[in-house]
């Protein structure tokens, strides 16, 4: 699983960073940083509420092949 994001509809609400801070990073007025984009069994969780909860959906996660 891979996690994306589009900086054109993020606003920089940092609600990614609260849900998964080893994933994502927000900078203050920023817009979201992915740390780490292949979020492996032990962040996955995190990763995908940070997606679900995302108030712009500016994150969305893809399958790896």
């Amino acid at each position: 699983m891979r996690v994306l994001a589009d900086l054109d509809l993020c606003q920089g609400h940092a609600v990614c960073q609260d849900e998964a801070p080893e994933a994502f990073h927000v900078p203050k007025r920023g817009k979201v940083e992915i740390r780490d984009a292949a979020a492996d069994s032990r962040t996955q969780a995190d990763v995908r509420r940070a997606v679900r909860y995302c108030p712009t959906q500016a994150l969305s996660l893809v399958a790896e092949e």
